[in-house]
């Protein structure tokens, strides 16, 4: 049996997702020191104003906006470099 045959595909998604979270909580926190401001770099997209849905007794808003950063997919690759190895 293969190394990787029993892996779970819920725990790659969990650790992508804690990448990316604590990747972007670097980047945000290095943005003021000089060396580090590479991380922040990044950009955003989505929905630049909120979509809003009046229907006079329910006023529905929809919005998206995501910001991707050097720091988020440097976690990314983080969390799969320790995927590969759990």
């Amino acid at each position: 049996m293969a190394r990787g045959a029993g892996k779970n595909g819920w725990a790659l998604f969990l650790l992508v997702l804690a990448g990316i979270v604590i990747g972007s909580f670097i980047a945000q926190a290095t943005s003021g020191v000089s060396f580090l401001k590479w991380m922040s770099y990044g950009q955003r997209f989505g929905l630049t104003s909120p979509l809003t849905l009046d229907l006079g007794v329910l006023v529905l808003t929809f919005g998206l906006s995501v910001k991707i950063t050097l720091g988020s997919i440097l976690g990314v690759v983080i969390a799969a470099i320790i995927y590969h190895f759990i």
